[in-house]
Order: structure tokens, then C-alpha cells, then sequence
């Protein structure tokens, strides 16, 4: 007879310095000052009126497929606050938009590239972000690439990539980690574990007690945090990059979190989802925890945070409106941004496509 394995990870609790009741725990003192704590605050409640806005927006037909981050704003936010947007970089994949916002990509820049607009993905100069990234992985060897190259060129610049448990079974995760660690090169690998790869639970991907378990065969330190804390992201992270800084390579975190959405607005979680569980993770929700903690210090209300998420509506939709009035994309789209000095076969397709002089 044969013996199927348990799938399911070991229990290995991940550090947690913000209680879901909005404490603190073992009486940590935040590295966050309150003007910081307010930004990031800000910064979570756009993501989740973000999503709110384009999720309504994709139902009328006027955005494309879009995912959201409901549920792992924790995560995105306290990363990047541990950044540095003058001299760090951000490498996403695609449910990262808090953290390319915080580096100074424009939110209606975001919205085109949500309606599928090439323009969308063109950051502007002095912006450390690269593009949305819809190939799982794919963007995790280019974060190695250029955090190596930023080493050779003397800065002391870290870059941190995001990926999902989903896109860390990939092979192209696997090399560039080892790579990194070979190099040491300085990038921070956030690896977001929000529970599903679409509709695959993490107890089918890995046998592993942990993600951040697998940092030792690539010779580099792993941390598993609670996904759903600011604090303890932020604190892991911040230690995280200065280790990079100081030339001391990579370091892999793996924020446990929950997706408590949809994959994007083309799923449906109610086919796979166990509705109870759903209900019970929503009380570790990072949005809620960080309201019981600035209500707790005199720092929010509910008044002050309606009044908020009024500003933040309007900020959302001007940039949506800004997006949609851009003009339409035509053929030239199709070969814009791609060379800096394009060769002659593109030349010759880009005058017959646009019926322009070559």
C-alpha cells in the first residue's frame, strides 16, 4: 500500500510585534515615528480604496484583468517604507502598486497600464521601479541583475523584488537566489505568502516548515514575519536592507499573509476558498490592525478616517479620469520604449504599421 505524504508545512510561527488587537507585543517601540506611521496608514487605505475603485471599474469594462492587494497591504507598505526611493529600487510583480507609488511611479500612470494602455508602463526618469510583471518570476532574476550592477557601479543602492509563494516554485526564482547569494548581491527577496498560487494552496506547493526555510540552501539568512503586521515587515525588512547596504548580500523574508480576495477579477475564490477560513483570517485583517493601533495612540478616528477615505476616493478617481481622457494608443504604441535606438527592421514595421516614413 502506498503511503501519500502530508503536504501540509510544519507550524513555524512567523514573528509578529503588532497584535491583531493593536498592540504591541513584548513591548516593541516602532521604528516608524508617527509622522511615517500616518504616511504608511495613508498609503494602505489608498491600496484598499484602490481596489475597491478598479475592481468596479474592470465590472463596467473600462479597466483590464486586475488584481488586487486586498489583504496584503501590511506587507507591501512596511517593505517599502524601509526604503530608501532616492537611491533604492522596487521590483514588482503585479499586486505591488503601494510600494511603486511610494518610489514616485504615478498613480494614473497605473491606471493606464490597468486599461492597457503601453504608456502605463513607462516610469518616468528618476523613478527607481521596473514595470509590472506578469510572467511569475520572471522579474526575479533582473532584480539580481541590477543589484548586482549597482554594486559595480560603487552605489550603495538595494533592491527589493516581490514574488508570491506561487511564483517562488518557479525556476527562475531558484537561480536567482542562488545567484544573489553567490554574488551577494544587495537585494531584499519579499516573498509575499498570502496562502494561494491562484487556486493551489501553499500545503501542495511545499513540504517546507516555511518559504524563508529554503534562505539556507541558497547560503543566505530567512525570515518568516507575520505578513498581516506592519511593524514586524517593516522592522524585517529594515534590517534587511541595511545588511544590503553594507555588503553583507541578500536576504530572503517571507511575510505570511492572506489573500482575501480574488487572484484578479477573471477568478473565482468561492470555487475553492473555504468561506469559514476566509472569515477567519479577515480578523488578522493588516488594515483593521493598524486602525485598533492609531486609535489606540489618539492618532486615528472614525471621523478622521472617513474623511480620509473621501480624499483618497477623489485622488483615485481624478487619476482614473486623467487615464481615460489620455489619448488612445495607436499601431506606433506597439514599438515605443522598447529600443533607444531602434535597428532597421523595426523602423521598416513601424512605417508599415503607422504608414509614417520609416
Amino acid at each position: 500500500m502506498t503511503t501519500v505524504p502530508d503536504l501540509a508545512p510544519r507550524p513555524n510561527a512567523p514573528r509578529c510585534l503588532l497584535t491583531p488587537d493593536g498592540r504591541l507585543a513584548g513591548g516593541h517601540v516602532p521604528a516608524l515615528d508617527e509622522d511615517a506611521l500616518l504616511d504608511a496608514w495613508r498609503a494602505m487605505l489608498r491600496s484598499r480604496v484602490a481596489d475597491e475603485r478598479c475592481f468596479s471599474l474592470q465590472r463596467q469594462g473600462r479597466l483590464g484583468t486586475f488584481s488586487p492587494v486586498n489583504g496584503e497591504e501590511a506587507a507591501v507598505v512596511g517593505s517599502a517604507w524601509a526604503l530608501d526611493p532616492a537611491r533604492d529600487w522596487v521590483v514588482p510583480q503585479y499586486r505591488e502598486l503601494p510600494a511603486m507609488l511610494r518610489q514616485g511611479y504615478p498613480l494614473e500612470r497605473a491606471m493606464q497600464y490597468y486599461r492597457g494602455d503601453p504608456a502605463g508602463g513607462h516610469v518616468p526618469e528618476g523613478v527607481r521601479v521596473l514595470p509590472f510583471q506578469i510572467s511569475l518570476a520572471a522579474q526575479i532574476p533582473h532584480a539580481v541583475g541590477l543589484a548586482w550592477g549597482l554594486r559595480h557601479q560603487g552605489s550603495d543602492g538595494v533592491v527589493c523584488v516581490y514574488f508570491g509563494d506561487g511564483a517562488s516554485s518557479e525556476g527562475d526564482a531558484h537561480e536567482a537566489l542562488n545567484l544573489a547569494g553567490v554574488r551577494r548581491a544587495p537585494v531584499v527577496f519579499l516573498l509575499k505568502n498570502n496562502g494561494w498560487a491562484i487556486s493551489t494552496p501553499v500545503r501542495k506547493q511545499t513540504a517546507a516548515a516555511s518559504f524563508a526555510d529554503r534562505a539556507a540552501g541558497y547560503g543566505i539568512p530567512g525570515e518568516l514575519v507575520d505578513g498581516n503586521d506592519l511593524f514586524a515587515v517593516h522592522d524585517a525588512c529594515t534590517r534587511a536592507v541595511a545588511r544590503a547596504r553594507a555588503g553583507d548580500g541578500p536576504t530572503l523574508v517571507e511575510a505570511r499573509t492572506y489573500r482575501m480576495g480574488p487572484h484578479n477579477t477573471s477568478d473565482d475564490p468561492t470555487r475553492y476558498v473555504d468561506r469559514a477560513e476566509l472569515e477567519e483570517r479577515r480578523a488578522a485583517d493588516p488594515v483593521a490592525r493598524v486602525r485598533r493601533h492609531l486609535a489606540g495612540r489618539g492618532l486615528a478616528d472614525d471621523a478622521a478616517e472617513e474623511r480620509l477615505v473621501d480624499e483618497l476616493r477623489a485622488e483615485v478617481d481624478a487619476a482614473f479620469a486623467a487615464a481615460e481622457a489620455a489619448p488612445a494608443a495607436g499601431a506606433a504604441a506597439l514599438f515605443d520604449h522598447v529600443y533607444a535606438d531602434p535597428p532597421g527592421r523595426l523602423r521598416r514595421q513601424r512605417a508599415d504599421a503607422t504608414g509614417e516614413g520609416a
